[in-house]
């Protein structure tokens, strides 16, 4: 053996002995993967998300994918003329509106990323709300402030929903038979109509349904940042409001945090805030010992 193939033996040994452990902390646990629109933008990033999810599996973890779309909706509602409007940072779904994120979400990015994950050598299978009545949802209301008068007022948001029940039957069959559930966020109310639901919510009620031991929000940030923009590597719940009232934690993080505070109430064990850009990123916050992102526990 030469120097250079007796080295990377070595390499490869010390990275085995690193994720054993942590193999098998998770064996036939349950993680759930939040894979945002953004993360899905490009191909290489798609390619090596799909292999993670695979090598997952096959270490006998049972990965779920929940994945968002926001972007390849509002590219496709343009390419329609279908004009978006937004309030309270939800979008205003009417029936015209809700036909394309069922068209967009549920199916060509869907079967985009099951694509991905059968080509990477695993069984994935595409799912929504709708399937089995797997997740039930209740329209959304929501009351908005007028910065100038200060009065508030309601605002309908049309077919946006929020999950109200979630029954795990169909997921119970799928997981551990070697197969990658990969859901799409839409799914039907009581009423019989469909209903658009925000991706990190949907991923939280899933969660919490499965008892999920980790559930990861892949995002455009590394995590939750301090004042000086250096990663904040673990939080408790409880550490959360005083970081919200002295502004560490701003804008779009704070319903991040709010939906990790959410499923870890319905029993999720750990939430993990982590760069879905970042090459292998679930592999490195789950089988290393540093990890990749700021993990969120009770």
């Amino acid at each position: 053996m030469t120097d250079n193939s007796q080295a990377a033996a070595h390499a490869q040994a010390h990275t085995l002995v690193q994720a054993l452990p942590h193999m098998l902390r998770y064996d036939d646990a349950i993680v759930v993967v939040k894979y945002g629109g953004h993360a899905m933008g490009d191909d290489k990033v798609a390619r090596d998300f799909a292999r993670d999810m695979v090598l997952l599996e096959q270490s006998g973890v049972n990965p779920v994918v929940v994945h968002g779309g926001g972007p390849q909706i509002g590219a496709m509602l343009d390419k329609l003329g279908i004009k978006s409007q937004f309030a309270g940072g939800l979008r205003i779904t009417d029936k015209a509106t809700v036909e394309i994120v069922e068209m967009v979400l549920a199916g060509s990015i869907n079967k985009q990323i099951v694509g991905f994950i059968n080509a990477e050598g695993g069984r994935a299978i595409g799912l929504c709300g709708k399937d089995g009545n797997m997740v039930t949802a209740t329209k959304v209301s929501r009351t908005v402030r007028d910065p100038d008068s200060n009065i508030e007022r309601h605002i309908d948001l049309g077919f946006v929903g929020e999950p109200s029940k979630v029954d795990t039957t169909v997921l119970d069959q799928v997981l551990g038979r070697e197969l990658v559930p990969v859901l799409a966020p839409v799914a039907q109310g009581a009423d019989g109509h469909t209903y658009n639901i925000n991706a990190d919510t949907f991923a939280g009620a899933i969660a919490g349904a499965l008892g999920a031991k980790r559930l990861l929000f892949l995002t455009d940030v590394p995590g939750v940042l301090d004042k000086n923009k250096q990663l904040i590597k673990q939080l408790k719940v409880s550490d959360i409001p005083a970081l919200i009232a002295d502004g560490t934690i701003t804008g779009g993080m704070i319903p991040k945090v709010e939906t990790c505070m959410y499923a870890i109430e319905r029993g999720v064990e750990g939430v993990v805030i982590l760069d879905g850009k970042l090459p292998h990123a679930v592999l490195i916050e789950l089988l290393t010992d540093h990890g990749a992102g700021t993990l969120i526990t009770r």
